[in-house]
């Protein structure tokens, strides 16, 4: 857009190192208590320097909260020193408009494209040739989380497909348990995609979300996701849904829900609950329907400052993000599988050991939808499935003409 061009020129000349040199304020979304277990370790890995000091700036919410707020900073020329936010199109408006940290000399010097994995990991974060963002990690939406006590307790046997799993929601709600849980607002358009993928099917994903097809919306098979989106909808009564998305997985750990579609990230709130997965939880990936990861994740983008000494901490920063050990040791903490394909990950898991493997086969790697529509796009999809969500008086066949409008006409 026009305005960031325009902002560009005044907030470059508004930035300026006012904090001291060793301190470098650092922005994220990392607030449940798997995510702070998780943010820590960048923390601790840029204090042990001796000489750098992490300014914790968490903003409380999702980063559909949280994003406003970094680009408004940004913008009005008061840029925190690094920031996540998700890897894809959020920041490309920015880098355009140059305010943004050109990274391409530390990602030539620790050779990133070599040991970076998958490697379209890196067009995510490249502006005409240059880096312009640190990928930490890959997070897949794909997956269906399950309290083996909720089932098995109950005398059922814990289910390995969505179909199953589906099967059993009456029998759940006559046992006192919540078929499935459900946070408020992203998480719901997070189970919109996980079900498009896995019972769509990946070839029928990518004709969405890659080829932007309008024919594809329309037809019988994404007829079925939206009938099996309604079946969530219809089930769901006011205790399955609640405020967070760790608030919902919480219900799962504590037995009270059956089950829960979430990304890989749910797995730092089990580790801190200390739940093992095979034995306190089972996972599915795919909803056991299709053996698929997609390669979402977040990234750190560095705004450009005046000051020698922060832009030396940013690149140090950068550098430490993508160290072995310190990849190795976030991506334990968060739940989600390191971007660096060298490392060691023995301690993995069962939960992270099946993505691995998925992962492994680029054939089951898909795209997020953050990497393929522009935020305008996404949001009035959101918009959309959150409606239909909320509205049981709306038909799949309303969502369905309306979702291949808006993808028709997307970016």
């Amino acid at each position: 857009m026009n305005k960031f061009a325009v902002a560009a020129t005044m907030a470059a000349a508004l930035m300026c190192g006012t904090a001291h040199a060793t301190d470098l304020e650092v922005t994220h979304w990392w607030t449940s208590g798997g995510e702070a277990a998780a943010v820590k370790v960048f923390a601790d890995a840029l204090d042990a320097t001796g000489t750098d000091k992490w300014i914790d700036g968490a903003i409380a919410g999702s980063g559909d909260a949280a994003n406003p707020i970094i680009i408004s900073r940004i913008l009005g020329g008061n840029p925190m020193g690094a920031t996540q936010m998700n890897t894809g199109r959020d920041a490309e408006q920015l880098i355009q408009a140059g305010l943004m940290q050109d990274l391409t000399e530390v990602a030539t010097a620790e050779k990133w494209a070599d040991v970076i994995r998958p490697a379209k990991l890196m067009d995510s974060c490249m502006f005409e040739g240059k880096m312009y963002c640190v990928p930490v990690n890959i997070h897949s939406q794909q997956w269906l989380w399950l309290s083996r006590p909720a089932f098995e307790n109950n005398g059922m046997t814990v289910p390995t497909t969505w179909t199953e799993y589906v099967a059993d929601f009456p029998k759940l709600k006559e046992a006192g348990i919540i078929p499935m849980s459900i946070g408020q607002g992203w998480p719901i358009n997070t189970m919109w995609g996980v079900l498009l993928a896995s019972i769509g099917g990946p070839d029928l994903f990518r004709s969405v979300n890659i080829d932007k097809s309008a024919d594809a919306v329309r037809g019988p098979e994404f007829k079925a996701v939206v009938d099996a989106f309604a079946v969530v909808r219809d089930t769901a009564d006011t205790s399955a849904i609640v405020p967070l998305w760790n608030d919902a997985t919480q219900l799962v750990i504590e037995g009270k829900a059956a089950g829960n579609i979430m990304g890989d990230w749910a797995q730092g709130e089990f580790a801190v609950a200390n739940q093992v997965a095979g034995k306190d939880y089972d996972c599915l990936p795919g909803l056991g329907m299709h053996a698929i990861v997609d390669t979402g994740g977040d990234a750190f983008y560095f705004p450009k400052s005046t000051d020698p000494e922060i832009t030396r901490t940013q690149l140090e920063l950068a550098k430490l993000m993508l160290s072995p050990e310190v990849q190795v040791a976030f991506n334990l903490k968060k739940g989600s599988m390191p971007v660096r394909g060298d490392v060691d990950l023995a301690a993995a898991n069962a939960c992270m050991k099946k993505g691995l493997e998925i992962l492994a086969d680029p054939a089951n790697v898909l795209p997020t939808g953050e990497q393929t529509f522009s935020s305008d796009t996404q949001g009035q999809l959101q918009d959309l499935v959150l409606a239909f969500f909320a509205d049981k008086s709306m038909t799949a066949e309303d969502m369905q003409a309306q979702y291949a409008d808006i993808v028709a006409a997307s970016e």
